[in-house]
Order: C-alpha cells, then sequence, then structure tokens
C-alpha cells in the first residue's frame, strides 16, 4: 500500500471532499485507512451500570484508500506516487511525487 500512516491526505469524494488530514490508522484487509477528523458519525453507546446514562459518541469510520490523494510534502499539492530504487547499500524502494520528482 503506498499511504502510511502520519501522511496527510486530501479527500476526493463523499461528504467530506476537499478537506485534509492525517492519517491515523491503515486497515489492510479492506484497502481502508481511518483519517483524523473525517468521515465522522455518532454512535450510540448503552449504559452499562445501573444507574449510567446512555451517550452518543462521536467516532472516525474507515474510507477506501482509493477515495484519497496524497499531499506533497515538499510542493503542498495533492499527488499520486511512484517508487524509485535506491542504492545505499543495499537496493532500497523509496516513495516519490509523481508532480516534483522529489522524496517523500
Amino acid at each position: 500500500m503506498k499511504i502510511k500512516t502520519n501522511d496527510i491526505v486530501l479527500i476526493v469524494k463523499g461528504k467530506d471532499r476537499t478537506k485534509k488530514g492525517k492519517v491515523i490508522q491503515i486497515l489492510s484487509k479492506g484497502d481502508k485507512i481511518i483519517v483524523e477528523g473525517i468521515n465522522i458519525v455518532k454512535k450510540h453507546v448503552r449504559a452499562r451500570r445501573a444507574g449510567e446514562k446512555g451517550q452518543r459518541v462521536e467516532v472516525p469510520r474507515p474510507l477506501s484508500i482509493s477515495n484519497v490523494k496524497l499531499i506533497c510534502s515538499k510542493c503542498k499539492k495533492p499527488t499520486r506516487l511512484g517508487y524509485n530504487l535506491v542504492k545505499k547499500g543495499r537496493e532500497k524502494k523509496v516513495r516519490i511525487c509523481k508532480k516534483c520528482k522529489q522524496e517523500i
């Protein structure tokens, strides 16, 4: 997967379109990500003990990874990602921005 945790992404589709946020968690099984402050829903939580009240909690829900674009840390534009092989002792795959060709 090309997007990693702590990356800044732009939402391309959905109710939060054009918003930016930081990736909190990646759910690789379904190709979904959780972005901080994006796709927030209210979840009703039942009271656990007698005398305690139930409440509504705001929880971030996962987004499809295809609905976001990574924002390049160098040029600050939404971009696609590519890979380059760099030889520093051994070969290593490095993510690069497709627009400015800089390493991310």
